[in-house]
């Protein structure tokens, strides 16, 4: 699917599709990224259902702690418990994960921290911050929890969600054939050649492609009987945290203009969120590995469903295990005993 710039401005200044609602009482959701924005917004929708518990994740736990005043101020839901998470170090990662007990149970998982940063900085790691924060961290967070969501649904005999915020700007992505060729693409984004000013320009488009990647390549390894379903959402263009990132008087009046032009409030655009995690139910097997855009699912991009966008996927995610079972070697018997190879 081609995604012309006319398509996106009818979006933009379309009717918004009113926020799904359940019951959730006595299941756990858990939203990594909660303490502003869109992830923020989620989670006051999910407290108004009743949760039997509400996990608000955040690396900043003085923020962290006011967005669980703010959001039991607003909703008066009483089960929000902070927890830290710093998706930019993969100790903290693992540290977050560990907290959840073999018997703990968890429903639905959205993971919505992410950056966009126009300038190379590196991570504790050796990782350009947004390679880090919005795929390897949003990966290992996932397939260490992978256990917990699969356990739950089987338990419950309900299917778990698991919910990876995107964008459409994977359609815009314009990924070089040194990348997409090479049995390491994330090794070469992360090479020195790669992060310089026109790279980095527009790696927040590469980073929501490789969260499409993702979600497909999990799906795709699930066995058809696993309780779990994987999708990817677009929120659609929104006021963000995400503006704080960026540098320079002409970009950010750039975006000033856009966000008054075009932009949906937060909260309109954290309804896609709420659709991914809820939404469908009807039709499970249509929302698995889906890419969904305006409480619908739509195809992602023709790079994605092509012959070397699959090649792409495929070399993604083998290294991605590779990097990845090295600084949590515990993911090796996740992907034995729950994934498909």
């Amino acid at each position: 699917m081609k995604r012309p710039i006319v398509n996106f401005i009818y979006d933009q200044w379309s009717t918004v599709p009113p926020v799904e609602g359940t019951d959730l009482s006595g299941k756990t959701v858990a939203v990594v990224g909660a303490n502003t924005g869109l992830g923020f917004e989620a989670a006051k929708h999910f407290a108004r259902m009743n949760p039997g518990r509400l996990i608000i994740a955040c690396r900043n736990e003085s923020k962290g702690r006011i967005a669980v005043s703010d959001i039991e101020l607003a909703t008066s839901c009483k089960t929000c418990e902070l927890w830290k998470v710093d998706l930019a170090d993969f100790t903290s990662v693992t540290s977050f994960a560990d907290r959840f007990q073999h018997d703990d149970r968890l429903d639905i998982l959205v993971m919505n921290a992410g950056i966009w940063s126009p300038v190379y900085e590196e991570t504790v790691n050796g990782w350009e911050s947004s390679l880090q924060v919005n795929h390897l961290g949003t990966v290992l967070v996932s397939l260490l929890l992978l256990p917990r969501m699969v356990e739950t649904g089987e338990k419950f005999r309900s299917t778990s969600r698991l919910v990876i915020v995107s964008s459409e700007v994977h359609y815009w992505a314009s990924i070089p054939e040194e990348v997409y060729g090479s049995p390491n693409p994330l090794a070469v984004l992360n090479s020195p050649k790669y992060r310089t000013s026109t790279p980095m320009g527009r790696r927040y488009y590469d980073s929501k492609l490789l969260n499409v990647f993702f979600t497909r390549g999990l799906q795709d390894r699930l066995q058809s009987a696993t309780p779990l379903t994987v999708n990817a959402v677009n929120p659609g263009l929104c006021y963000s945290g995400l503006r704080n990132s960026f540098h320079g008087y002409l970009m950010g009046a750039a975006m000033l203009l856009s966000d008054w032009l075009l932009a949906f409030t937060t909260e309109q655009g954290s309804r896609q969120i709420i659709y991914g995690a809820i939404g469908g139910r009807g039709n499970e097997d249509r929302m698995k590995g889906a890419f969904i855009s305006r409480s619908e699912v739509v195809e992602p991009s023709d790079f994605v469903v092509s012959e070397k966008g699959g090649k792409m996927q495929e070399n993604l995610w083998r290294e991605t295990l590779e990097i990845l079972t090295k600084e949590a070697p515990q993911l090796n018997t996740v992907i034995k005993e729950y994934l498909v190879q």
